[in-house]
């Protein structure tokens, strides 16, 4: 082995740890935003079934409204969606946390 393979050669050793690091590092960086991304995907998920229950509600509303040949019904319409708004508002007001996941990978 001359002079000019040993500087090849560990000019390639050298390449492949600053690849395997490298690698690393952006593994380091996709799990960290995956963690982000999950809880901006969960709260737009929620927020997707806040609007859908809101529509649902508004719907039956409306329907025993036009139609009121029954009060208890008619009351019943307008007192269980204030208890299904209140149980959503609190959930979606509720904060979100990131558990930072241990150094030898997943719990």
């Amino acid at each position: 082995m001359n002079g000019g393979e040993l500087v090849l050669g560990s000019m390639a050793a050298f390449a492949l740890l600053t690849i395997g690091v490298k690698a690393q590092s952006g593994a380091r960086r996709a799990r960290a935003a995956a963690d982000i991304a999950q809880v901006g995907t969960s709260a737009v998920s929620l927020l997707g079934r806040v609007v859908t229950t809101a529509l649902v509600i508004v719907g039956v509303q409306w329907l025993v409204i036009t139609h009121p040949s029954n009060h208890t019904l008619f009351w019943v319409m307008l007192g269980l969606p204030a208890l299904l708004a209140s149980y959503t508002l609190t959930k979606a007001l509720t904060v979100f946390e990131i558990h930072p996941r241990s150094k030898g990978g997943r719990r």
